[in-house]
């Protein structure tokens, strides 16, 4: 047992270097943030998909909070909405809403194919349209799902780190 301790000691922290920026990093939009942006989730009719995504992406692999990004339980806390599925009916004014809790500055992250363009629930009863259609969108991550490390981009994108 010291010999293990001994070692853990010895040998330090050890991680992964970062990835590289990604390209789309957006200087402007990390300074207005400060390196950090607090995140809001907003599932506005998914199939799940993007959420267990988004979970990885915040999980231990992928760690987006070591990019500066960090999940908020209150819209009133977040910098940015992370947006997922095609926007039904009975989710339109909640999102909204949701959008207009938010302080300025604030950003819109639609997150895989159904809230970019509605995906395979295009024209469907239940759906008003994408999340562009009710609210302005700066950021889309396309894929159905999209991975988490193009979610992780995407938040590094504006944190700037």
């Amino acid at each position: 047992m010291k010999d293990l301790l001994r070692k853990i000691r010895g040998t330090g922290r050890v991680a992964e270097p970062a990835p590289a920026r990604p390209e789309g990093a957006s200087a402007g939009r990390a300074r207005e943030f400060g390196g950090s942006v607090q995140v809001r989730h907003v599932d506005a009719g998914s199939c799940n998909g993007c959420e267990v995504e988004i979970a990885s992406a915040f999980g231990p692999v992928y760690d987006a909070e070591r990019y500066g990004a960090r999940l908020v339980a209150s819209p009133r806390h977040a910098d940015a909405l992370l947006v997922t599925g095609p926007v039904t009916r009975n989710m339109r004014m909640a999102l909204r809403r949701t959008y207009e809790a938010v302080p300025e500055p604030k950003v819109v992250v639609a997150v895989g194919d159904c809230a970019c363009d509605c995906g395979v629930f295009a024209e469907a009863y239940g759906v008003v349209g994408a999340v562009g259609d009710v609210v302005p969108v700066d950021v889309e991550v396309p894929g159905c799902p999209p991975p988490p490390d193009a979610i992780t981009a995407a938040l590094r994108g504006l944190t700037g780190r």
